[in-house]
């Protein structure tokens, strides 16, 4: 498996005589490095195509735990539909269910040359125009403001808003993403909340290795008091 894994870097596919090949998303230092039972689903960047992307599934299994390659250079607008589509498949199945079997996206780990995986199993994506659906963004308030709130001392439910050029927008205050772990530690303790309940704005222009980046930067900040909602809004 390991060696099948060390093949599928940069994943090379023939089909009726033709070369495709998919650019994985790099990822550093994956939580997951090995899974067993696994089938294949393969979201290519096809510039001949008019939205840019082709699914091949054919060789999916519904009681396996499913691998789905993306091309990294496909946007969020390109590839979330194709993943919501197979995600769907998976949860309406009737026969021949297993509850265990679980979805990643295969990535590039960088840091040991082999692959690493992200788990997608639980994620609900939903395509929101943010205009309409701002009312429902978490945003902070001031501090006074918050030593006055009902449910002061219990975790706040926080928007990120992930802009084009992956800055992310914090209520009134736009960071980088590699400053969030300290924006983060800051804010439990500048506002006296047990900690935070992550939501994720993500722009539709973003690509696919963009979002992995950030998903997987995101994910280290998972502790007692930072969780991270199962729902993505992409806009």
């Amino acid at each position: 498996m390991k060696h099948l894994y060390l093949l599928l870097v940069s994943v090379v596919l023939f089909s009726c005589g033709n070369e495709r090949i998919l650019q994985l998303p790099e990822i550093e230092n994956a939580k997951i490095t090995e899974i067993n039972d696994v089938s294949h689903a393969y979201l290519f960047y096809d510039e001949t195509k008019e939205d840019s992307i082709e699914l091949n599934r054919k060789n999916l299994i519904i009681t396996t735990n499913w691998l789905v390659n993306v091309d990294k250079r496909l946007t969020l607008a390109q590839a979330i539909p194709k993943i919501k589509f197979l995600q769907e498949k998976k949860r309406n199945a009737e026969l021949h269910k297993n509850e265990d079997a679980k979805n990643y996206f295969t990535c590039n780990d960088t840091s040991i040359k082999n692959l690493g995986f992200l788990e997608f199993t639980n994620v609900v994506y939903d395509l929101i125009d943010i205009k309409q659906d701002s009312t429902g963004i978490q945003t902070l308030k001031s501090k006074t403001e918050s030593n006055n709130m009902a449910g002061y001392h219990a975790q706040s439910t926080l928007s990120l808003i992930i802009n084009e050029d992956k800055k992310i927008k914090i209520g009134n205050e736009i960071i980088f993403i590699e400053e969030l772990s300290k924006t983060m530690e800051y804010l439990v303790n500048e506002y006296n909340f047990i900690g935070f309940h992550l939501k994720l704005y993500l722009n539709q222009n973003l690509s696919f290795q963009d979002y992995i980046s950030i998903k997987s930067k995101i994910s280290t900040l998972e502790s007692d008091t930072i969780s991270i909602a199962n729902n993505e809004f992409i806009y």
